[in-house]
């Protein structure tokens, strides 16, 4: 019998940041040209984050250029007028994984803190260039300027340079510059379509973007913001074991009636004692005590019980009908738009709220099923959109029953907000199939469908009417005409009565004569009557 050698594994340790780095695809930076598209996608993001959230209007400006193009290799530059960071969390900020602002139980675009340290590692890993950023808070009087890179093995900034300057402009906001690995001309569109629907979702942002052979401008059209979010508290029926240990040792003397109040949405001190009853604990306990499988058991109780207030909707800011209507308007110009802001509801202890509007006829070319316009967060979806709840939804409404036969001009809209967005995937590009969340989409496009069919049930009638005062019109003159053979009376007004009794009868208010199209429509509408 022959020995065997012993099978030796080696084991070792990952950094967040060198995790990261090995996983770029989380992010969707997949190849170059989603890779220009993510990094100009996240920088966007957070410039918006740092400015709507606080009440500024939102100032962006974007700059493409080739920094080496034999090797494709491009420099990104944005730059807001946003809060700015202070000089001391700047590395941080862009040098650490899972070091961020957005931790907080809120709306905001990003989800996990971690886009532009994301785009810094893809630079490290395809140019091995550094990040430049230049910031200075509200009412600073110096600018800050850093040249960064990630230390990926010990997850910490590597600071190249440092410089501090007078702000003599009173200046606020953050700028960044990167360079990486990325196909610009094959991203073009889709940049362009991303900003596009981004300025759709908020109209009262200005953003402007220079690239080697493109140059957009969008104009702020509104100075009205949505309310921004306030900053919440976890609701009971969202927590988990992991969650429930970290409150608890914050402070560990309190009763656990003290810790329901104090650390949980909605929770008043009946709610916190009808709850204590129902799961038989006691009141009076320190939550400091409790052994690791009363904490689990306490946990579950939390969420089976059915009697806590639905979580509140403060955390979260809407665009609302008004905005989404401008934007809409401003950005496919169609001939009719309608939008609805459904009530708050929640899933799973997460609230959320579905906008939804639709977009017919104007500039919106036909298809032959309805174009879909996502968004989440106020941040445009623009990839898996066959993985999405919202193509879904839309698909499986029976449009016929809104008097829409395809090819038609038709968009629809849906905005979903929520503290916590449940995505398909990292990369953050299609909503998962969430029950509560799908049936408020479903609502909320037929409200505004019903709208579209009003609309169309009124356009319709319209158009019968004109065309039986063309009909009718068409042989006015030859009658006119007729009858002033017959009694002798002047044929032009025996032709102004009848083109009265016309009106009357087919119940059109007088065409004005200051119009030749008017008449040349109602021309052409006998013409084809006739034919």
């Amino acid at each position: 019998m022959k020995s065997s050698k012993s099978i030796e594994i080696k084991y070792e340790e990952l950094s967040p940041a060198e995790w990261f780095r090995r996983n770029k695809e989380l992010a969707g930076l997949t190849n170059p040209t989603r890779a220009m598209y993510q990094t100009i996608r996240e920088f966007v993001e957070n410039s918006l984050d740092a400015t709507e959230s606080y009440g500024i209007l939102p100032s962006i400006k974007i700059k493409i250029d080739y920094y080496d193009k034999s090797r494709g290799w491009v420099s990104v530059y944005v730059e807001d007028n946003g809060i700015g960071i202070p000089d001391s969390e700047i590395p941080n900020v862009f040098g650490r994984v899972f070091y961020s602002s957005k931790y907080r139980i809120r709306q905001h675009r990003g989800v996990f803190g971690l886009g532009a340290k994301m785009i810094i590692l893809y630079a490290q890993s395809t140019t091995n260039k550094p990040i430049y950023v230049r910031s200075a808070p509200i009412g600073s009087d110096k600018i800050y300027e850093y040249v960064l890179m990630i230390n990926t093995l010990k997850n910490e900034p590597i600071i190249l340079e440092r410089r501090e300057y007078e702000n003599k402009y009173k200046w606020h906001g953050t700028a960044v510059k990167v360079i990486i690995e990325g196909d610009w001309s094959r991203a073009k569109k889709r940049v362009e379509e991303y900003l596009k629907r981004t300025y759709m979702i908020a109209p009262y942002a200005e953003i402007i973007l220079k690239a080697p052979d493109l140059f957009l401008c969008f104009p702020r059209v509104t100075t009205k913001l949505p309310p921004p979010p306030k900053e919440g508290l976890p609701h009971p029926k969202s927590v988990d074991v992991e969650l429930i240990k970290h409150l608890i040792a914050k402070n560990p003397n309190l009763t656990l009636k003290e810790f329901l109040t104090e650390y949980f949405d909605g929770v008043g001190k009946q709610t916190a004692e009808a709850f204590l009853k129902w799961a038989k604990l006691d009141p009076n306990r320190r939550v400091g005590d409790l052994t690791e499988d009363e904490i689990t058991e306490l946990t579950t109780k939390m969420r089976e019980f059915n009697g806590w207030r639905r979580p509140k909707a403060d955390w979260l800011s809407p665009v609302g009908e008004e905005l989404l209507i401008e934007g809409i308007k401003k950005v496919l110009e169609p001939e009719f738009v309608a939008a609805v802001t459904r009530k708050p509801s929640s899933y799973m202890g997460h609230p959320f709220i579905v906008e939804a509007a639709i977009a017919w006829g104007g500039k919106i070319p036909p298809s032959e099923r309805p174009i879909v316009y996502r968004f989440a967060n106020k941040v445009p979806l623009l990839y898996d959109e066959g993985s999405d709840v919202i193509r879904k939804v839309v698909e499986e409404i029976d449009w016929s029953v809104y008097k829409v036969k395809f090819p038609a001009p038709l968009a629809v809209i849906v905005h979903v907000c929520s503290t916590k967005i449940p995505y398909v995937s990292a990369g953050k590009e299609a909503i998962a199939d969430v029950v509560e969340i799908e049936e408020e989409i479903m609502l909320a496009i037929r409200e505004v469908a019903r709208k579209l069919r009003q609309y169309i049930t009124k356009k319709e009638k319209e158009e019968e009417i004109y065309i039986k005062y063309a009909t009718f019109s068409m042989y006015a003159g030859e009658v006119a005409n007729a009858l002033a053979y017959v009694t002798g009376k002047p044929a032009e007004e025996i032709r102004r009565k009848l083109q009265e009794l016309i009106i009357k009868k087919v119940g059109m208010p007088p065409i004005p004569e200051k119009t030749a199209e008017v008449k040349e429509s109602s021309k052409e509408v006998a013409v084809e009557v006739k034919k």
